[in-house]
């Protein structure tokens, strides 16, 4: 039977950093290349629920993630090229976020399991 080192680890964070951390396995499970910026506004798309694109352009600034609203949007436009962020509607569009299974209400526990195994040379 192989050896396995394991290693646990037991972090407590705020409501922000655990769903930025969420985000940021997610994006790096399916090989999704994002940067600290885009993965704050994620997660701030995230905690606000979806709201209009000017609107979470315009909080999104407010918050300082971006210097400004068309910044925003091209974080936006990137996102939703990989398929983070839905756009719905023609006037108005509605933002909101494409990446099932992201808690972020409530007390959050995360409980990954993740392995390598060697594999044995005969």
């Amino acid at each position: 039977m192989p050896i396995v080192n394991q290693v646990e680890k037991k972090v407590r964070m705020d409501q922000w950093n655990i769903v930025k951390f969420q985000l940021a396995v997610h994006c790096h499970l399916n090989n999704i290349i994002v940067s600290d910026l885009d993965l704050s506004c994620l997660t701030l798309l995230a905690l606000t629920g979806e709201k209009t694109l000017g609107e979470f352009c315009e909080e999104a600034a407010n918050h300082n993630i971006f210097g400004c609203s068309q910044s925003v949007r091209n974080a936006i436009t990137k996102a939703e090229k990989r398929n983070l962020v839905i756009k719905k509607g023609n006037n108005k569009k509605k933002l909101s976020l494409n990446i099932p299974n992201i808690e972020t209400k409530g007390n959050i526990l995360l409980d990954y399991k993740i392995l390598r195994v060697e594999t044995q040379v005969s």
